[in-house]
């Protein structure tokens, strides 16, 4: 289903988009733009997300990487890795 909008743009954003969009896939260029732009907005919030959380269990993560790591050096034999 498709609605019909309307909106203004500045004249400078219509000669850039015309430059690469014939008149008539106009519609489809901005709804393409627009999905492009909401998945990289998604995917820029998902990273400081991931960052954040890793940052915060930092601490906790090399505490059971060094915990583990003994219990890896106790169960095997020497000269194996």
């Amino acid at each position: 289903m498709h609605h019909r909008v309307n909106i203004t743009l500045p004249e400078k954003t219509i000669r850039l988009m015309d430059r690469i969009v014939r008149k008539g896939d106009r519609s489809r260029f901005i709804s393409e733009a627009i999905h492009r732009l909401v998945a990289e907005e998604g995917r820029a919030k998902l990273r400081l997300r991931l960052k954040e959380g890793a940052k915060k269990r930092a601490q906790r993560d090399l505490e059971l990487a060094e915990e583990w790591f003994d219990l890896e050096e106790e169960a095997s034999p020497r000269g194996r890795a």
